[in-house]
Order: C-alpha cells, then structure tokens, then sequence
C-alpha cells in the first residue's frame, strides 16, 4: 500500500478556511446566498408594527419601534448569530440545528481499515459511547432539533413566497392597475428561480452578489437621505425607547412585526456549510447590518414626518424623489431581485439541511448532485427543489392577503431561534467544555429574547402561522420515523456481520479441516491443482463448529452441518452497506441458497473523501484474506462528486499485485487464473424484506403489535423499496443481484 494511499485513507471532511482575498471573494459570494432574506425585509417590516389601513403612529412610537428593530438585529443575526453561533458548526463545517444536535451526539467515526477484516468478530459499539450526554437525553434532543429543522425547512416554502410578493407588490404604488396581478407574476418569477438551481450554489452567487452589493449600497443610501428629514430618529439607539414602547402602548402584538426585521437568522446559520464562518462574519458586520440599520433608521423618520402619505407601503413611499421617478424604478428593480435573491438563501439552506439529514439517515437516500469542486456543502437535491416550488405556489396562491404571509411567516423564524439557543447553551457546557454558568446565561438572555418573539408569532397561529406548523409537524414525524426505522435495520445488518471462518472451511483429501489455504499446496502445479486437493464448505444455519485453545476451527471427520461448495470459475462483489469487520449477511445468505463459491469474492466498503475528486490510482485499497484463498476487502474511496462506478479491474491489478509479492514462484499461475475469472464480474447487494419484531407481554401488545408492524412492514419497507441505496449506482443493472434477506427489527 503506498504512503499516498494511506494519506487519501485518513482524510476527512474539514471546514472551508479560505484567507486574503479568497476570503474576500467567499464573502462577497456570501451576499448572493446568504444575506437578500434578511436584507430584504425593509419592504414588509413598518406596515408588519404599523399595517397600511391602521393608523398613523405618533413620534415617540415610531422611534421605539426603530428602537426595537436595531437592538433585534443588533442581539440576534449580529451578535448570537454572527459572532457566536457560527462557531458551533460541526467537524465539517455543516450549520442548523440538526447540525448542534450532532455536537452533543456526535456520530462515531467509521473504522474503514476494520471494513477489510472479515475473519474478526463484529463488535457493534454503542452510538451513544462518544456523547457526553445521558444516552436518554438522546431521543428527546433528536425530536427537538428535528423539530427546529422541519420549521427551517417549512421556513423555505414561505421565504420565496413573502420575499417576491413583496417585491412585486411596489408596482402597485406606481401602477395601481396592476395590483390585481401581483399573485402571477410572483409565481412566474419563481418558477425562474427554481429552474435555474441546477446551475449550482456557485454560479448562483457569482449572478447574484453583485446585485446584493447594489441592494445594500442602495438601502444605505436612501436611509441616509431620509434621515435628513427627521435627525432626532438616532435616538431609537437608546434601548430604553424600545422598553418605553411597550410601556407606554401596552401591545404586545408589535413584536410580531418586529420579529420580520430578522427573519433570515436561520440562513445564516443553516448555510454555513455552503461557505464558512469567517466569510459570513466579515460581509455581515462590514456591509449587511449597517445598510439595514440605516435604511431602517430612514424609514422612521419619513413616517414620523410624512405620516399618512406613506402609511400605505412604507418602503416605496419613502424612496427619495417622486413615484414614477427614476429613482423610484431603479429601487423597484433591485428590490425584485433582491427578493428573488433573499429566496435563494432559504432555498440553499434547505439544500444544506436536506444533505446533512440524508448523510445521518433521518431521510431516505435521494439523489444529490455536488455543484461545486471544492465546497462538498455546495449541493442541489432535485426532488426537494420542486416539492419546495409546488408548496411555494400553493401558498403564494392561498395568502392573498400579505399580512397573512408575514404572520406565517415569522412563527417558524421564532420557534427555529428558540431551537438554535437551547442546543446552543447545551453545547456551551458538554462539548465545549465551558463554564455551566455561562451556558445558563446564554440560555436565560437570548432565550429570553427568543421566548418574547414566540410567544408574539404563537398569537398568529389562527391567523396563517398555522400553515408552517403544520407543514414542520409533517416534516417532524417523517423525520423522526425514518430515522427510527433506519436505525433498527442498521442494527440488524452490524449484529449479523460474521466471521469468514465461521461460514467457509476447507477439507483436504485427508479429512483435515483447515482455516487457511496457501498456493504451496502444490508449487509445481499452480493454484488449479491445488483446489482440486480440497473441497469447501459453508456452515449450515444451525450449525456450531467446535474450536481449538486457540481459537481456529479443530479437525472434523464428519461432513454434518456442512453443505458442500463447488468451486467455480467466476468474481462476486459482496457490497457492505454498513461499517465493521466481519462479512455481511448477504454473503451468508447467498451461499446457503445458491451452493457455489467463485474463485475471486471482493467485499467492498465505500468511504466518500472530502475532494472532488479522487485519483483513480488512489482509489482502491485492497486487502488479501489470508485464511481463504481468493477472498479480497477492498475499500473503494471516491470523491462527493465521483460517480459511483466500481472499476472491478482496477482492483484485480492490485491483487495481482499482492499475489506477486506473496509468493513469487507460483504467482503467475494464481494471477492468470484471477484474471480469467473477473472478466465477468457480479455485484451482490443485500436487500432487507424488514418483519416487526413482536413486542412481548403487556396488555397493549396486541395493538403495539398492530400498530408496529403496520409502521415497519406496510410504510417503511414500502419507501425503503421506493429508495434503494444502488439507486446512483453507475454501471449496468443487469449485473447486480439483490440478495432478499428476512430482516425482523
């Protein structure tokens, strides 16, 4: 095995960690993905406090509310987002909750060298060994954090839907004809949006951040002019404007309109793994949040001056010069695309949110193409990409009211950060190893936060927030089931791994049983004769073979629990779809119905490596079993965007290879004859027909039973059929066997 082999074996996924200007360059990528959904939001987020047919507000309540708005986005993107929660991605740079959830319960990480062992015994070790939780914190924190995906997730069914609509909603204001027709020509510009993701995260942001940039300029350049009209807005830097607000107005319901300014704090987080952390901190804090400020800062003091004239859509009627102007337009246009662009980062963050769920199988294996050659977090999941467009439309369609779009809107945002701060101040203190006191102190301030605004957006659940509950609700119990369900069937398949000399023994002439074969049988002749000497056997079902001190299978006169094997001129490829030493049941499976051993049996395990791209010198590693001749672990490494495509050859080479530094003299016999046979080799892949393991005793048995097994046999062994693992398998199909093995779990 070269050194360069070994070093491509150890590698793992690592965060993207650019400096200089590729760190520049990632940050004003950044613009185009990340930030439009939360730069967006000054064209819904005054008439959210303040709605157009309501009255105008007096001074002091304008300034509170602006007050209210910067302290948000100052405590909330800027500060636990921005500065503090970026840091808690995991091991590969993947953001979102489901994300901190993998800190507290860190999946463990896979013993590729054991994959090619399959004379040891498996031993399965418990998925909570590395966790620094009560294993029984395990499942609660699991729902809880798919709970707070689900809604990020539901979150980017709406985000595409407020965005444009809003956008689109200020050709009213100029052309009041055209209201009517608000609803089409979102949707138009939305089914644009989703046909071009294909194209990639890359080619997206390239498009779209120097339009971000303009929307930015822009927003702070209009802010500025309009504070000229009213100075005194800079006090809402006091914070205690804010306090006064609420004091004064008693109306608890502004902070649903307050919580619009931030929606988007799930973006940042949830899309980390499409740049890194240093990108996103340095265009937030050096473009984003000032611009918002500004623009925001601008709005109020136009309210505060012009009241009634621009009551009616805040943002348009504040935009310096006459409606119709040229100003007027050039602000309309960037606020379209900005909208369009504020939907791709929730739309890149569900691409993100999809992947991580996929690679931790709590969804099924659907198919995902990487878009990029460098950024394995780059991805575009074409299923998710237009389930997502039909829920769009739908609900762009069902909210004709937009008040109602926003008041769906902001409920998944609060009950997504509320998530996000409980898992945060639990990884504060078991996996960052901090004080407990600074854990609860995060968790008391920003959870306070948090818990004001969701108690606002839980008062809007009659009035359409109801809809992304519903829709994360669904998410939730699909997630949660399956990850359920897939975990019992991986048990199943590492608890039936075997030990090879358990399964296939050899008896000699001499009726010796025997647990290696060696090409010194009989030099002169090469390996053909020395297999005629021998007859093989696999080891009936109910069958225990008696061993020695030493662990190796004694002599045997007796062929009982035995069934005889031809030996036959072929190549068989084992598949292991789970990690470990041992062969997998399939092999024990095939050989019991179909009583013949092929000259050359490769078990092959697959370790997907954080490059595009792997040599196709490197990508093989092969291993010979030393106890049974012709038998070979390989682990096939490939890139996140190689094609999978077993090169049989490429791996017979190797054996060859490791054939002719075993015993030079009677190599090239053993190496014609392995040559011969892989020809023509055959894929065998395990296919798990999955049976409910009854539930014992009790009085509610028969009915969990019931209810179980409806759960396993009818729903998951129906999807799991509709999804298979050889599903983005290269090559043809022809030459892939699916071995039906009764699972019950």
């Amino acid at each position: 095995m070269s050194a360069m082999k070994e070093h491509v074996s150890t590698r793992r996924r690592l965060p993207v960690n650019p400096r200089g200007l590729a760190l520049l360059a990632l940050s004003f990528k950044a613009l185009g993905i990340i930030y439009s959904d939360i730069g967006t939001s000054p064209l819904y987020v005054l008439n959210g406090i303040w709605p157009a047919a309501g009255e105008v507000p007096p001074a002091e309540d304008v300034v509170g509310g602006i007050s209210a708005i910067i302290w948000a986005l100052t405590f909330l993107p800027l500060l636990k987002y921005v500065f503090f929660t970026l840091r808690f991605g995991t091991h590969e740079g993947e953001g979102g909750t489901f994300a901190l959830f993998q800190g507290l319960f860190p999946p463990q990480d896979k013993d590729f060298d054991a994959d090619r062992t399959l004379t040891g015994d498996s031993h399965k070790q418990n998925p909570n060994d590395s966790a620094k939780l009560s294993p029984k914190l395990r499942w609660p924190l699991l729902i809880w954090a798919l709970f707070g995906t689900s809604l990020t997730l539901a979150d980017g069914v709406f985000t595409p839907a407020v965005s444009v609509t809003s956008a689109v909603a200020g050709i009213g204001v100029a052309k009041p004809s055209i209201t009517q027709n608000v609803a089409p020509i979102s949707i138009a510009i939305l089914i644009v949006l989703f046909l071009v993701q294909f194209r990639g995260t890359n080619f997206i942001s390239f498009i779209f951040a120097p339009v971000t940039f303009i929307w930015m300029a822009l927003l702070a350049c209009t802010g500025i002019m309009n504070i000229i009209a009213h100075p005194a807005i800079f006090r809402a830097f006091d914070p205690s404007r804010a306090i006064l607000l609420f004091v004064r107005t008693g109306n608890y319901d502004l902070l649903a309109g307050i919580l619009l300014a931030v929606t988007g704090c799930e973006a940042i987080f949830a899309n980390l793994g499409q740049f890194n952390a240093g990108s996103i901190q340095l265009s937030f804090a050096c473009l984003v949040y000032p611009s918002l400020v500004l623009a925001y800062l601008g709005q109020g003091a136009r309210l505060i001056r012009d009241g009634e004239s621009v009551l009616p859509n805040i943002f348009y009627n504040t935009i310096p010069g006459p409606v119709n102007g040229g100003l007027y337009w050039v602000m309309f246009v960037f606020a379209t695309l900005a909208t369009v662009i504020a939907s791709q980062a929730m739309i890149t963050a569900t691409f993100s949110l999809t992947q991580q769920l996929v690679n931790m199988r709590s969804l099924p294996p659907i198919r995902m193409t990487y878009t990029s050659k460098t950024i394995q977090g780059q991805v575009y999941v074409p299923i998710v990409n237009y389930v997502v467009l039909i829920l769009t439309i739908v609900v762009v369609v069902a909210f004709k009211d937009p008040a109602r779009l926003t008041n769906a809107y902001g409920f998944a945002v609060a009950t997504v950060m509320f998530a996000t701060t409980v898992l945060i101040s639990l990884q504060i203190k078991y996996v960052k190893g901090l004080s407990i006191f600074f854990a609860l102190a995060f968790l008391v301030f920003f959870g306070f936060i948090d818990g004001l605004f969701w108690g606002a957006a839980l008062k809007k659940i009659p009035e359409g927030a109801w809809v992304p509950l519903m829709i994360g609700g669904i998410l939730l119990i699909i997630m949660a089931f399956w990850t359920w369900a897939r975990s019992l069937e991986d048990d199943f398949d590492g608890n039936n791994r075997r030990n090879l000399r358990h399964i296939i023994v050899r008896r000699d002439v001499d009726n010796a049983l025997e647990v290696a074969i060696s090409p010194r049988d009989n030099e002169d002749n090469g390996s053909l004769n020395s297999e005629k000497k021998s007859k093989y056997y696999v080891m009936e079902e109910d069958y225990t073979p008696h061993h020695g001190g030493n662990g190796e299978v004694e002599s045997e006169t007796s062929e009982i629990g035995l069934k005889v094997l031809a030996r036959i001129p072929s190549c068989a490829v084992f598949h292991k779809l789970s990690t470990g030493p041992g062969v997998p049941h399939s092999f024990v499976s095939f050989f019991r119905q179909w009583p013949a051993l092929p000259r050359v049996v490769i078990f092959l395990s697959v370790r997907v490596l954080p490059i595009a791209y792997v040599d196709p010198e490197e990508r093989y590693i092969v291993n010979k079993v030393r106890t049974i001749e012709g038998f070979y672990g390989v682990t096939y490494h490939i890139g996140f965007r190689d094609t999978f495509d077993v090169d049989v050859d490429a791996i017979i080479r190797q054996v060859a290879d490791i054939e002719a530094r075993n015993d030079p003299r009677t190599a090239a016999n053993i190496i014609r004859e392995i040559k011969e046979v892989s020809v023509s080799s055959t894929h065998i892949v395990p296919h798990y027909v999955v049976t409910s393991k009854p539930i014992q005793g009790g009085k509610l048995a028969f009915m969990g039973n019931i209810i179980r097994r409806f759960f396993i046999e009818d729903i998951y062994r129906t999807i799991s059929t509709m999804f298979p693992e050889t599903a983005n398998w290269s090559g043809s199909p022809d030459r892939i066997i699916h071995v039906g093995i009764n699972a019950t779990i």
